[in-house]
């Protein structure tokens, strides 16, 4: 199987694993899951995580041929749009963006000149849709249950799962965000491990589970399907789907989920300058 060499960058105060993945012999390389600094309480955005990124593949002399976000995040805003911008590439997302962009559309009241179709990426990845990274073949696979737009792109020999899966000390991620489903959930990681066990899976999250001192971004399929604790084989879908609902019933709002969506759904851009030119982010009260 083919093997990409896979860059990793974390940002600690999302908990966020970022990717540079490219292929070695032609050097064409991906983006996955960038990071755009935000300081809430200044109102202030800044590209220091991104442009980690950005010096990495510039010193390595690499070529961006996509900037991907495996879903559309509720923790960190997405800096796909400053990457662009920088170092080219074509900005995708899996097709289901458009259910999301639906759903929050309405939510935050975006209006009629907010698009809902997608159209703000260059590219809308299809379930079992086949490309390639440079020389090494790649598909994108669709794997819904925290989101109702959460894709998993295997590249080679390595698989970038979103928050799909965690460690298999920590488990699976939440399931209670707009179109988000437990049962849902069971079946795409389930979809994930028909997988070859050797299959290099790299991790959105990490939130260290209770005995471990250090941040972990990489496991493999059979590890998670010997180890998991929410989900290792012999779990069945009804027991999964009540620990899931049970326990994502006690969780908080993540602090940025409602300005991270309004720059996700839209590849990474800040929403339009207003009439003074300045862009806002809306915070609709009592509606979350």
């Amino acid at each position: 199987m083919q093997k990409p060499d896979v860059k990793v960058f974390f940002d600690e105060a999302s908990n966020t694993f970022s990717y540079v993945v490219w292929d070695p012999s032609t050097l064409m390389a991906a983006v996955i899951d960038s990071v755009l600094d935000y300081d809430a309480a200044a109102g202030r955005i800044h590209h220091a995580s991104a442009d980690a990124m950005v010096d990495f593949v510039r010193a390595n002399a690499f070529t961006v041929q996509w900037v991907i976000d495996t879903h559309v995040h509720a923790d960190h805003l997405s800096a796909a749009a400053y990457v662009q911008s920088v170092l080219g590439g074509r900005v995708a997302i899996g097709e289901h963006i458009v259910t999301v962009q639906e759903s929050f559309g309405r939510l935050l009241n975006t209006g009629e000149d907010f698009r809902r179709d997608g159209s703000q990426f260059d590219h809308l990845f299809t379930d079992g849709e086949r490309y390639r990274l440079g020389s090494i073949e790649a598909i994108a696979l669709h794997t819904p249950g925290h989101t109702p737009a959460c894709m998993t792109h295997v590249i080679g020999d390595a698989a970038f799962v979103g928050d799909t899966l965690f460690m298999p000390d920590y488990g699976t991620a939440r399931c209670d965000f707009p179109g988000g489903d437990a049962r849902t959930l069971y079946r795409s990681i389930r979809k994930l491990f028909a997988l070859p066990d050797e299959t290099r899976l790299f991790l959105c999250h990490d939130y260290k589970a209770p005995g471990r001192d250090r941040f972990v971004h990489e496991t493999t399929i059979v590890a998670e399907r010997r180890e998991n604790i929410h989900l290792h084989d012999g779990i069945d879908e009804e027991a999964f789907v009540a620990m899931r609902t049970a326990r994502d019933a006690t969780l908080p709002v993540p602090k940025l989920l409602l300005p991270a969506v309004q720059v996700n759904m839209r590849a990474g851009a800040l929403p339009p300058p207003e009439s003074n030119g300045v862009s806002y982010l809306k915070i609709p009260l009592n509606s979350v």
